[in-house]
């Protein structure tokens, strides 16, 4: 059995659901710091709801005795919670104890990221031990609050890290990116996200006698019309166009015979770097104060959209990609958010790579035996060329 999927088995042993990190974190931690690495634990969150992160770094030199000031930093991010198994007995094994069938690894957080920790941390391993004094700097950032609010987790350590004047250069995320076989994907940015809360305001009244009263949802109607036909923007070469969606409405008490008295709509902007929340807020509110409506309206950003540009980072990637499995990666911006959002803040070079995601968050998450080694080897690459450049 190889380093890689004998740790990456370990990783999917541990109960981990969010927040917990089911002592991931330490199996990870006692393995850095024999490389010499300096791992600091980092809580954040009420006890209901404790989050769990380390910040792991070695610097430059051997054994990490060199200040490493000077020198670039390699930071691996990933999380050690994986989202709730569903219903135990639809699984074909159970869910956290690792099992092999027609050549994939089952368990919870198979694909969604244990085998990417994994094989973070054995690359560092074997790129250490033919390179004991890097003229890099390497870190960790792993959280068990990915998969939750995300507000304790990667957040916090970034927000830690740019208070101490912690500079990074370059980041690999391990979420799972790629679609068909491990590196044919990877993401090089992601859109922004931010939500609002509309609460269009109206008279209750009886049904039969809307004269004495004011029917918020036929008020919000044309609005709403309105709203859904709008070309935000027209996307770039790495982003594609804003999109507006309506996920809920919420109106009405219930009774077939009342005009409710307010109706309440969440909605969600995923937008490119050619919108800002200033200016998508403007042009929406425009529109619903045009349609005369009596409203009350709350937002919520998640995250902001970044891009990292082929560069350093994003050519060492696709290098190593090729070299590896032939593969020539696509980049993109497509899918949901991540902690890449949050790291971009302070790091210039974000990207995200990782085995395919066909299955994360379902019944049977696997990861297929034939997309680990790779992965890894994927890692390693990446870091002797980075390294290599850093020692010009």
């Amino acid at each position: 059995m190889s380093q890689t999927l004998q740790l990456a088995e370990h990783l999917i042993s541990l109960p981990s659901v969010t927040p917990l990190d089911g002592g991931c974190q330490a199996v990870i931690a006692a393995r850095l710091k024999a490389m010499g690495f300096d791992c600091e634990t980092i809580e954040s969150g009420p006890e209901s709801f404790r989050v769990t992160n380390l910040w792991a770094k070695r610097r430059a030199g051997a054994h990490g005795n060199a200040t490493g000031a000077q020198c670039k930093t390699l930071v691996f991010a990933g999380h050690t919670d994986v989202v709730p198994t569903g219903p135990q007995e639809q699984w074909r094994s159970a869910p956290f104890v690792p099992t092999h069938h027609d050549g994939k690894l089952f368990g919870r957080g198979a694909s969604d990221m244990k085998t990417s920790l994994a094989a973070f941390v054995v690359a560092i391993e074997e790129f250490l031990a033919s390179h004991p004094q890097p003229a890099l700097n390497l870190a960790l950032l792993l959280t068990s609050d990915e998969e939750g609010p995300a507000t304790d987790g990667t957040v916090v350590v970034c927000k830690t890290l740019k208070e101490r004047g912690e500079t990074l250069d370059y980041c690999i995320v391990g979420e799972p990116t790629s679609v068909e076989k491990t590196g044919d994907m990877i993401k090089n940015g992601r859109r922004g996200s931010m939500s609002g809360q509309l609460t269009v305001k109206g008279v209750q009244g009886h049904i039969a006698y809307p004269h004495l009263a004011k029917n918020p949802i036929h008020s919000v109607a044309p609005a709403l019309a309105e709203l859904t036909g709008i070309e935000w923007d027209a996307g770039n070469a790495f982003f594609p166009p804003t999109t507006w969606q309506v996920s809920n409405i919420h109106g009405g008490t219930g009774a077939g015979n009342v005009i409710p008295g307010s109706v309440v709509l969440d909605f969600n902007f995923r937008f490119s770097t050619e919108s800002t929340p200033h200016t998508l807020q403007s042009r929406l509110t425009q529109i619903l104060d045009k349609h005369g409506l009596d409203y009350s309206l709350v937002w919520t950003v998640g995250g902001l959209p970044f891009l990292t540009t082929p560069g350093p980072l994003v050519d060492a990637v696709r290098s190593a990609i090729r070299l590896e499995t032939g593969i020539e990666t696509q980049l993109s911006t497509t899918g949901g958010t991540s902690d890449g959002r949050f790291i971009a803040q302070i790091c210039p070079q974000v990207i995200e790579l990782g085995p395919p995601n066909g299955t994360i968050h379902k019944i049977n998450e696997y990861v297929a035996l034939a997309d680990i080694e790779p992965l890894k080897n994927i890692y390693r690459r990446t870091l002797e060329m980075l390294n290599a450049q850093a020692a010009q």
